[in-house]
């Protein structure tokens, strides 16, 4: 039986103990640089031959674009269209994409969350899109929004999760033509981190950004001149671009905010079987979304995604945290850094159940988006079932791995204090550091203190035995929920925000044919 069916039953006495604790330790919220090169996969000259194979495929082959408007576009920028189908010269390609940004800002509504997207920069966000929400006690459930505000306050309190990646989970009990109003709202009051919008139409698009512009306080003019959200537009692989994703990237890119190209191809699915096959199809895609961006507004944001993956041939379902999904992720940083412009990975697993799959998959996923140079690592907390859960202890367990990975990308302090070399002669041979004053003077922050991990030695187990990490997870996410303070929201923009929602509300919201 899976280990997120519905649990009745706790140790108590290791509950009472956790209560003990004022406060759960955390790393503060911080922007982080990568201090290291990224890893590179293949060589320069592989990875021109993988560059020149897309260009062939957006030249040969094309791309569908079913968004007459979005279509036109392009054809007046020098490509050409049969039906449908549009290719492009292969100038004309890399001429466009050398106007997108290296880098930018993403304002938050609070502007202690900004985060800085390019470069070495690196910032998570929480999981985003799943249909289902669970934990330990009450299993796997539909979306909904207490889940919903949930999964946002505890997303708002963990310092590891920069940035809100969409949805923390579907609010299915929402109708789909007012869910956008809804959650967005919710998004805005429960949290002041930065947000995504769902490219899902242009009138969902609008909404979202009015709502963002009156929880910032700022005009439409320094909306247009301050990236404030951010979308991803996915790929209908293979090759095609539809009508809301090619909505979204105008509506987006028309008023400056952050556009992530993100092609969704899995290897022997919608995607050759190979890795080198399946990336040049990636690319090829990203390709065309970002010339698109360009195409609308010239140095608008836009950020390279890779989300390559495999299936297991067995069962035609998508494999994550593979070693197929690690070599696609890093080579997908290799052609981002290429083009010169911000890259997307992704924390990923096919776990059901928060166990050693989820943990050793997500770690691999991991590893392979920062070394991979990712500058956005999305469904960096709370992913499981392969997208389809979202779990509330997977987020806090994933907090834990992605504050470690964030004390690994902290500069090692090569300073004469760090060196000790005063330490070493006190101690001498045979002794040891423990009383130094060197020791004591940095003992609490000397090494990363993790939240999950149980350093308890088999002597003080209590009766129940040594608490699993799913257990140490099911007693922290009360305890981080009990700790969230909402942020705080002037009161005029409270008011225009519920204005606007419940006026929008009252008009029906927008309509559901996509």
């Amino acid at each position: 039986m899976p280990d997120d069916t519905p649990r009745r039953t706790r140790s108590g006495g290791r509950r009472a103990a956790r209560a003990q604790k004022t406060a759960i330790e955390q790393v503060p919220f911080r922007q982080l640089r990568r201090p290291f090169e990224p890893t590179a996969v293949v060589s320069a000259d592989e990875l021109e031959r993988i560059h020149e194979a897309s260009l062939h495929v957006l030249r040969d082959t094309g791309i569908d674009v079913l968004e007459p408007d979005a279509k036109k576009l392009l054809v007046e920028a020098g490509a050409t269209a049969t039906g449908d189908r549009v290719r492009f010269d292969p100038e004309m390609v890399v001429e466009t994409v050398a106007t997108c940004p290296t880098s930018f800002t993403l304002h938050a509504p609070n502007p202690a969350h900004n985060v800085t997207i390019g470069g070495d920069h690196v910032v998570f966000t929480a999981v985003a899109s799943p249909p289902n929400a669970a934990d330990r006690a009450g299993g796997r459930r539909t979306g909904n929004r207490d889940d919903f505000q949930n999964l946002v306050r505890l997303s708002q309190h963990l310092n590891a999760i920069h940035m809100h990646g969409g949805y923390p989970v579907e609010p299915a009990d929402i109708h789909a033509s007012v869910r956008h109003l809804h959650a967005t709202h919710d998004l805005l009051t429960l949290s002041d981190k930065a947000v995504n919008v769902y490219s899902l139409g242009r009138e969902r698009n609008q909404d979202c950004l009015e709502m963002i512009r009156i929880a910032r306080q700022v005009s439409d003019d320094d909306l247009d001149t301050q990236p404030s959200a951010h979308t991803v537009i996915n790929t209908s692989s293979p090759l095609r671009l539809d009508i809301p994703m090619l909505q979204g990237i105008m509506e987006f890119s028309a008023r400056n905010q952050v556009v992530i190209v993100t092609p969704f191809t899995l290897a022997g699915a919608m995607a050759p079987v190979t890795v080198a096959g399946a990336v040049v199809q990636q690319n090829a895609e990203a390709l065309a979304g970002m010339v698109m961006t360009q195409v609308v507004r010239p140095g608008s944001p836009v950020v390279y995604g890779g989300f390559t993956s495999n299936v297991d041939m067995r069962s035609g379902s998508p494999a994550f945290g593979t070693p197929e999904f690690i070599k696609a992720a890093m080579l997908g940083g290799q052609l981002a850094r290429r083009y010169g412009v911000p890259y997307r990975s992704s924390n990923v697993n096919a776990a059901n159940t928060v166990d050693a799959q989820a943990g050793y998959e997500s770690a691999f996923s991991l590893w392979g988006a920062v070394m991979g140079g990712a500058n956005i690592v999305f469904h960096g907390a709370g992913w499981l079932e392969g997208g389809l859960k979202a779990s509330f202890e997977k987020m806090v367990l994933d907090a834990d791995l992605i504050s470690m990975m964030q004390t690994l990308l902290q500069p090692i302090d090569t300073s004469d204090a760090s060196l000790a070399l005063d330490a070493i002669d006190e101690v001498g041979p045979g002794g040891h550091f423990f009383g130094t004053q060197h020791t004591q003077d940095r003992y609490k922050t000397a090494f990363y203190s993790p939240m999950v991990s149980d350093w308890r030695n088999f002597e003080t187990w209590d009766e129940a035995g040594s608490p699993t990490a799913y257990d140490r997870t099911e007693a922290l996410v009360p305890e981080l929920l009990a700790e969230y303070r909402p942020p705080t929201l002037s009161e005029s923009a409270r008011a225009e925000l519920d204005e606007f929602v419940a006026r929008r509300v009252a008009e029906g919201g927008v309509a559901t044919d996509f």
